[in-house]
């Protein structure tokens, strides 16, 4: 197990994509028959790794030894039949078709020409019946749940012969997030055929950010920060609080010119939320917003932050509870709704979910303004030039050219360009989720001066990041959430420390 020869190891591997270095030096080892847990924020590096084992990316330095021979694999098929295979959080299968046609895709079993239909389901059902699977392997996969579809995806990546009590080709399988989107109880089968892999011998490769899951499942654990390795233990070795810390790290704190400020006490309540929830999504929480105050949301990657933030601007639809505008009821369908009620939310990934790239500056500051006014009412073309000049000078935009592309500019200039179309709205709640991710220092310190300006002229703000030191800089109050609960709301004071946060979410409980 643990202290057998590794069937696969990773030594000083290093990847860099355009103006970024993902990868530096990062050693890492599979031991066959052990659960291996791949852990750190976004951005760490996980996904980059995984791929360049998989042979999706080839990586600029270091080996890849398999079997204690170095291998170089050139494609996620190279992987596969090397004895390496992967399944996503999003289950990567064919909903209309059975089972058996699911595990056996493009290895049918074929005679004289003939797909022998009556053996693929023959050995279909063996195989299922290896991993502790009771189902009809003739009906279509959509027929089941997504626990079950999750598992079939398990029983094709592992492919024919590799359950328990077999010698089966498959030497690695990497689970990527494949809890997400399951139950107490669905986990907990998908934990037993990952068990009985072990007991084949597989070693499992387990990415996740539910801790707990974590603890209760893996044999050791890989922890990655900015692309590098922090630390490889065996779970008994590490403590939850431990594990945070190395997770989050604690680095100098660069941003000093930003001082502390002061904040102003909170005015009335401008937005509640009431027992509010989304099943899959993030449990039902309560949390009311003040104008001039900034909530601050700590918690790791997964924990329910964006998840929180979506429901508040109709972004996802709630299935539990209520929201109120103030001291009102109002059912936000959407988020042009959520503009009209003065609700303004700066997505986490801005190129992704934000900015229209292929837009001018001029033209995704003015999206969101023109979206509530209805586009059959167009704005003037002389307020709309002095409306974007304004917040280009505003924001400090560089280049300060509104027919500039947006996809042209640098991170933190998109962020900016971001922020100025909902500041044109002239928000009352303004959600930044990750505003400061990915940019330089000195984008990331005028960008906390802006939230602390905003609040102290009467804007209410709802502040995500993975850093802690700025959510304690900026915020009123600190909401932690951890396995998609909000587990307490910190009144920000002397005694919020970022090792309290972390030990909040290390415990799940106030501390």
């Amino acid at each position: 197990m643990a202290d057998a020869t590794p069937v696969l190891e990773m030594r000083g591997i290093g990847k860099e994509f355009p103006a970024v270095r993902a990868l530096t030096d990062v050693d890492f080892r599979l031991h066959p028959g052990e659960i291996h847990a791949l852990l750190g924020e976004n951005g760490a590096g996980k996904s980059t790794l995984i791929k360049v084992l998989t042979g999706v990316h080839s990586f600029d330095s270091g080996t890849v030894m398999l079997d204690g021979a170095p291998v170089r694999v050139v494609s996620p098929h190279h992987a596969q039949e090397l004895g390496i295979s992967t399944v996503y959080q999003e289950v990567n299968l064919c909903p209309n078709l059975s089972v058996a046609e699911n595990i056996f895709l493009g290895r049918e079993p074929v005679a004289g020409g003939l797909l022998r239909w009556r053996r693929m389901r023959r050995e279909a059902a063996a195989l299922v019946k290896e991993f502790g699977l009771d189902i009809d392997v003739s009906a279509q996969l959509d027929s089941y749940p997504l626990a079950i579809q999750q598992l079939v995806a398990i029983v094709r990546a592992v492919g024919p012969g590799a359950g328990a009590g077999a010698a089966g080709r498959t030497k690695v399988l990497i689970l990527d997030e494949p809890t997400s989107s399951l139950d107490r109880d669905e986990v907990q089968v998908l934990f037993t055929v990952m068990r009985r892999l072990k007991a084949s011998g597989v070693a499992v490769v387990f990415v996740s950010h539910f801790l707990d899951q974590v603890y209760e499942v893996c044999d050791r654990m890989t922890v990655l920060r900015n692309g590098r390795v922090v630390g490889e233990y065996r779970v008994s070795e590490l403590d939850q609080v431990g594990l945070v810390r190395l997770m989050l790290g604690r680095e100098l704190d660069v941003l000093e010119e930003l001082g502390d400020h002061d904040r102003a006490a909170p005015g009335a309540v401008v937005l509640r939320a009431d027992g509010l929830g989304r099943k899959g999504g993030i449990a039902p929480y309560d949390l009311e917003i003040r104008a001039g105050e900034v909530i601050g949301l700590a918690g790791l990657l997964g924990s329910g932050r964006t998840e929180l933030a979506r429901l508040l601007v109709g972004a996802d639809r709630a299935d539990h509870g209520a929201l109120e505008v103030d001291g009102k009821g109002v059912p936000l369908h959407g988020p042009r709704s959520a503009i009209a009620k003065g609700i303004a939310y700066c997505p986490e990934n801005r190129k992704t979910e934000g900015l229209v790239l292929d837009l001018t500056v001029r033209e995704n500051i003015l999206l969101a303004l023109q979206a509530a006014q209805g586009w059959a009412r167009r704005v003037p073309r002389e307020v709309a030039d002095e409306l974007v000049a304004r917040y280009i000078a505003a924001l400090d935009i560089r280049p300060a050219d509104p027919e500039a592309r947006a996809g042209t500019l640098s991170g933190g200039n998109q962020q900016k360009v971001l922020l100025a179309r909902w500041l044109i709205t002239e928000p009352r709640l303004l959600v930044l989720d990750e505003p400061t991710r990915g940019i330089d220092v000195g984008a990331k310190a005028e960008i906390q001066k802006l939230v602390a300006s905003l609040a102290a002229e009467g804007m209410s703000v709802l502040f995500i990041s993975a850093e802690l030191e700025e959510v304690l800089r900026l915020s009123h109050s600190i909401g932690v959430l951890r396995d998609r609960s909000l587990v307490a709301l910190l009144a920000n004071g002397p005694e919020v420390t970022a090792d309290r946060i972390m030990q909040t979410i290390a415990s799940g409980a106030h501390t």
